[in-house]
């Protein structure tokens, strides 16, 4: 074998015949693949709405016993706002799954999204592979969950068996009916502006509160992220200033009882979040306030209303980006260095 090990990074959403090509190839020339399965750590969405583990049932199954017992899947977390956290954490999950002084190469096409992972890690080498058909998940994930059922019949056909299997006992589960409910609540907020000259760019602002260990959330209501764990905020009114939509917008989610002078006076620091696909509903960005309160023996107490389900104090080590909404848990890790 010309490589101890062949790693392959990718998130997966679908696992597609693409996909399995690459791996394929890998076997040929690697003793082992180590397969790192992206955004691990994301919340069930339109975007990724197929877990870990589901995932690695996916790729697992679509090869033989002998050669699915060659594959390694291994979990690696979303870092949105932090690509040294990213490195750090696949170069972590590559050293626990190898042995000192082995052989290690990079998998993957030179002409696709997945390049860009070839150059990020200078201590390995890299292996060329071609592009199986141009083949992508994004419009195979569409189709899926569109209404178009020869569309959806024509992205089966590019997935391997087992993906398939998986993908049409999936549509009978309470999970795909929630995602096509969100994505009805989507298209529904994207028509409201389909005529508009250009797209539109979204304006909001978020609070990110911390008090002795603890940080303020809400639990969404609605359709789109519903159930999810949030930052109280949402979308600056015309008249606004940044600052003050987001102290409006703290006081109607969660009727937390400090006036906006004294909160202000608690104001750390603020930054803006401007990653283009961090909300499916549009192009949105948004600026975050951090607020440090002072350390109390008893937190303040919280009445959640507006589009809030619920408004509550969650500690900082019970913090889960599979729970929280769009990109609020990169944003949190960010502000906070966590």
């Amino acid at each position: 074998m010309q490589f101890d090990y062949l790693v392959f990074i990718g998130r997966f959403q679908p696992f597609h015949q693409g996909h399995q090509y690459v791996i394929r190839q890998a076997l040929q020339h690697a003793k082992q693949v180590i397969v790192l399965v992206g955004s691990a750590n994301s919340p069930r969405t339109l975007s990724n709405p197929f877990d870990f583990f589901e995932r690695c049932s996916m790729i697992l199954g679509s090869f033989a016993t002998d050669d699915a017992s060659r594959i390694i899947c291994v979990p690696l977390a979303d870092a949105i706002y932090n690509d040294n956290r990213w490195l750090l954490d696949a170069q972590r999950c590559i050293m626990d799954n190898t042995d000192d002084g082995a052989n290690i190469a990079i998998i993957g096409h030179d002409k696709d999204e997945s390049s860009y992972y070839l150059g990020l890690f200078p201590q390995y080498g890299s292996f060329l592979v071609e592009n199986f058909e141009n083949l992508s998940a994004t419009p195979l994930r569409h189709a899926y969950f569109g209404d178009d059922d020869a569309a959806r019949d024509r992205a089966y056909a590019r997935m391997t068996d087992a993906s398939r299997q998986f993908l049409q006992a999936f549509m009978q589960t309470p999970d795909y009916a929630a995602l096509k409910q969100q994505l009805g609540e989507i298209q529904r907020y994207q028509a409201a502006w389909q005529h508009a000259p250009y797209p539109p760019i979204f304006t909001t602002t978020d609070a990110l509160i911390v008090q002795s260990g603890h940080i303020l959330l809400i639990e969404r209501g609605g359709d789109y992220g519903q159930g999810l764990y949030a930052l109280p905020g949402g979308f600056v009114d015309p008249h606004e200033n940044l600052l003050s939509a987001c102290l409006r917008e703290v006081h109607e989610e969660t009727n937390l009882p400090i006036d906006a002078q004294t909160l202000t006076s608690h104001l750390k620091a603020s930054q803006t979040f401007d990653a283009p696909k961090r909300s499916q509903r549009g192009r949105t960005i948004t600026t975050v306030y951090y607020f440090q309160l002072p350390a109390t023996a008893q937190l303040p107490v919280l009445t959640a209303g507006d589009d809030a389900k619920r408004a509550f104090w969650l500690p900082l080590a019970k913090l889960d980006g599979q729970q929280m909404f769009e990109d609020h848990y990169s944003i949190i890790c960010k502000m906070l260095g966590i």
